[in-house]
């Protein structure tokens, strides 16, 4: 058996050379990484709805596939009720946002298509169109005369499907915004589809934090996905478009048939989130303030220009000297991660600070005079 672990250790041995090693890190301490923007994961009505539906009866787990016995009433209580708050005409729950990506991409564009994706799209959706039959391809970020172009070369080689654009209305390690308008009239001039994933706008962008996209929802042309386990608090994710691309997704996408259905508990907390996004909006008031201010002072105090959203990231360019700060900022106190390459393009290596309704504006400002020192004595 000797040799037999050897490749997988090599492996192992040239990402710790990299700096792109990775190991799981306990969460502790002050809170600017996770992704609970209305720190709802831990809020007391959630975890109330959850003994409510336990006494009412709902199960743990959902024993099969949504397609068998695992189908439960509050799985469809809540797509309906997730359709009605975003305003599409169907909703599809799955699992994770992962699970969902891969399942949209890997089954809705049609082989003659072709899928003209952001240069900085998630890796789920990557995955997605990995797994498909259409061609894909990246236009630079943000760049819609860029999507324009890769559409026009398509046609002009002989492509005669449908494209599908592909974006995130929200990007997850930027944090600025995509321009969901102009996509979608490009669409709209094409006969094609846009695609827009929500993770990170869903409770906390838009009217009644139904997302950047909620213009756009309802349209045969728009598919749009709203994940739960990030400002909602729970897990899972919603597909949200037509009957009909629902429909198609039940009856073709292996993700979804053949993968045990998310806990109807899960369910039940889910419908609860979307309840208190709705009626609870002091919470996006008091986040949207906590945003500003954390934009504000990361100008001010380290003279890096911020996104205007709740994801700051701060560029270290060096894979060591990005671990090893964000490691002295954990050590005091502070829980922030490095992301590096090939999570972010290569080179830019960075610190993405999250701001939740975890913290506040005292242990903001105190968390950046330390990140500020921290870079200043951490060298490359």
């Amino acid at each position: 058996m000797a040799g037999l672990l050897e490749c997988y250790e090599k492996t192992l041995r040239g990402l710790e050379r990299k700096g792109r090693s990775r190991a799981l890190v306990s969460a502790g301490g002050i809170d600017f990484t996770s992704n609970d923007y209305l720190a709802l994961a831990g809020s007391p009505r959630l975890k109330t709805a959850i003994t409510a539906a336990i006494e009412r009866g709902v199960p743990v787990g959902s024993g099969g596939s949504r397609l068998l016995r695992g189908n439960h009433p509050e799985h469809e209580a809540l797509e309906a009720e997730a359709a009605a708050f975003f305003g599409a005409e169907r909703a599809l729950f799955f699992g994770s946002g992962y699970a969902a990506n891969a399942a949209l991409f890997s089954t809705l564009p049609q082989r003659e298509d072709l899928i003209v994706r952001d240069a900085l799209i998630h890796a789920s959706a990557h995955e997605g169109m990995a797994a498909g039959r259409a061609s894909a391809r990246a236009a630079r970020h943000n760049d819609v005369d860029a999507f324009a172009d890769a559409i026009k070369t398509w046609r002009d080689a002989g492509g005669t499907g449908r494209p599908w654009i592909a974006v995130e209305s929200l990007y997850s390690m930027d944090g600025d915004r995509a321009p969901l308008r102009e996509l979608a009239a490009l669409a709209d001039r094409h006969e094609g589809f846009l695609v827009v994933d929500e993770a990170h706008a869903t409770g906390v962008a838009g009217p009644e934090g139904r997302g950047l996209a909620v213009e756009l929802e309802g349209r045969d042309n728009v598919v749009v996905l709203h994940t739960c386990g990030k400002a909602l608090g729970a897990s899972g994710a919603f597909v949200s478009a037509s009957t009909v691309l629902c429909d198609y997704l039940v009856n073709r996408a292996r993700s979804f048939i053949y993968s045990t259905a998310p806990s109807p508990l899960i369910a039940a907390a889910v419908r609860e989130a979307l309840v208190m996004v709705a009626d609870e909006p002091q919470r996006r008031a008091r986040f949207d303030r906590l945003c500003t201010y954390a934009n504000r002072m990361l100008a001010e105090m380290l003279g890096v220009e911020g996104s205007g959203s709740q994801i700051l990231p701060i560029l270290i360019g060096d894979n060591g000297r990005a671990v090893r700060i964000a490691a002295r900022l954990r050590a005091e106190g502070f829980d922030l991660r490095a992301i590096r390459p090939p999570t972010v393009p290569e080179g830019t290596a960075r610190l993405r600070v999250a701001i939740t309704l975890n913290v506040d504006e005292v242990q903001i400002a105190d968390m950046l005079r330390r990140l500020k020192n921290a870079m200043m004595e951490e060298r490359s």
